[in-house]
């Protein structure tokens, strides 16, 4: 079983949040009925790309989407850059600053010219913050904040800066009411890394800890020499902090190195993670990277930031496109998704050429999967089994994310020693043959809310049918 945290403490209070299944963290078991030739496996859902990609051209960068719950308009912030030297070969003279889209509808995007900030030679443009002291920023996330922490202000940016006075670049934060106007007293260097990529800041409301994944830059790439000397700093490292707006003590440390399969195809560097917090699970975009060409996104998982879980058949999240289209060169994804009924909406960058290229375009598109749908575990034709551990149950109804349309789906309830609750046996279940997000299983005569508080198993049969989620649902 795939398990890289210890397992939970039993009963397992699980609460209303939707339990995933994309590692056995709540599976005590799982089993095919016909043992010899099937298994239970578990299955991941890659999101399908927009047709109508890319959505937004140009010189466009690592993105991030908000849509506005009050008035449904979408926003993007994504980096932008321009050469201002004689040739993309004089980097030293490169700029970089957050440009501003926005959207009705999340597909068709329109740059707003702004007027804000001057950017070769105009202020026709879009570019809604240029750094600390207007010296360059890049690799824009807007972070997901308790309310607390976010002193008084609607977003809060975390970037990267290079081009202030010493003591001042790094990773910072600023504020902003409206997300373009972007209050410069606010802006706080939290970490002196010269981490060069996105640095992924979430909250671990479990822990009560903000925690940023990053690159050791620190140890690796600060000597002259070669490569024998400076090391190689794409890797993937994690550092925590209570708080947010204050410098950030604690030195990275090291979490992900590229592997066997990795060397396979010779993709020995890890460009960046963005990770998003939800679900009690640190939801990752892995860039995989072969130095110095291609960039693709794998998903990755983690129950406690640290040791993360890359599926067995390391499968493609956002795979590069077909040669000669926009993104065959490198995609940038990401886990910030955006909740668009049932679907989860995901933005990403891509470029037509590799990373070492010279002549290459930017482009950002948008690719959509199902809410809550990137992994599940699938019953073979023959039939299947996942019981589950004991789990404490808060009440309510039992809610499905499945999709059964080709089979079914039932559902036994069981005691800690799989002794079948009166009235809840498969006979007293009824069989679930459609596909939906949110479906709610019930048996004949019976009310799973009456178990309110006590400790059981659930087990599902599943014949040729996908199980994503399931949680329970305390509202009347």
């Amino acid at each position: 079983m795939l398990q890289a945290a210890p397992p939970p403490k039993e009963p397992v209070e699980i609460g209303t949040t939707p339990q995933f299944f994309i590692d056995d963290h709540l599976v005590d078991n799982r089993w095919a009925l016909k043992q010899k030739r099937e298994m239970v496996l578990r299955v991941f859902h890659a999101p399908v790309k927009h047709a109508g990609n890319p959505l937004l051209s140009g010189e466009t960068g690592f993105c991030s989407v908000v849509k506005d719950e009050q008035s449904g308009m979408f926003r993007m912030w994504y980096q932008t850059h321009a050469w201002t030297g004689k040739g993309p070969e004089d980097e030293s003279k490169t700029q970089y600053g957050i440009a501003c889209a926005e959207s009705k509808d999340g597909v068709k995007w329109e740059k707003p010219k702004l007027g804000l900030h001057e950017w070769l030679g105009t202020k026709e443009n879009n570019i809604v913050y240029k750094g600390f002291m207007n010296s360059r920023a890049s690799g824009p996330q807007i972070l997901r904040l308790p309310e607390a922490d976010r002193r008084g202000f609607k977003y809060v940016l975390a970037y990267r800066t290079s081009g202030a006075k010493r003591g001042n670049n790094g990773v910072r934060v600023v504020g902003s009411q409206d997300g373009i106007h972007w209050d410069e007293k606010s802006d706080t260097l939290i970490c002196q890394l010269p981490s060069d990529t996105l640095n992924s800041i979430v909250y671990d409301t479990t822990r009560k800890e903000y925690v940023m994944f990053c690159r050791a830059k620190n140890r690796y790439c600060i000597f002259e020499g070669d490569i024998f000397d400076t090391g190689e700093s794409r890797r993937i490292a994690r550092v925590s902090h209570p708080g947010l707006w204050e410098e950030w003590k604690p030195v990275p440390q090291a979490i992900l190195t590229p592997d066997e399969l990795d060397a396979r195809e010779n993709f020995n560097a890890f460009y960046g993670m963005p990770v998003r917090y939800h679900a009690g699970i640190y939801w990752g975009a892995l860039w995989c990277f072969r130095f110095n060409d291609n960039i693709f996104t794998e998903p990755v998982f983690s129950r406690d930031g640290f040791d993360f879980d890359r599926l067995p058949d390391r499968p493609k999240m956002l795979p590069l496109g077909e040669e000669g289209s926009w993104d065959d060169g490198m995609t940038f994804g990401s886990m910030d998704w955006v909740e668009m009924g049932d679907e989860w909406w995901y933005y990403y960058s891509g470029w037509d050429g590799d990373h070492g290229g010279k002549e290459r375009n930017a482009a950002i598109g948008l690719a959509r999967g199902r809410k809550e749908g990137l992994v599940s575990l699938r019953g073979p034709r023959g039939g299947g089994v996942v019981v589950t551990r004991l789990l404490k149950w808060p009440g309510g109804k039992l809610m499905l994310n499945a999709d059964s349309a080709k089979g079914e789906i039932k559902v036994r309830v069981s005691d800690a020693t799989r002794k079948v609750m009166p009235g809840f046996d498969y006979t007293d279940c009824e069989p679930f043959t459609g596909d939906s997000t949110a479906h709610e299983m019930k048996w004949r005569g019976q009310s799973l809310d009456a178990l309110a508080g006590k400790e059981l198993r659930f087990e599902f049969f599943l014949r040729e049918a996908d199980l994503f989620t399931f949680r329970a649902d305390t509202s009347k």
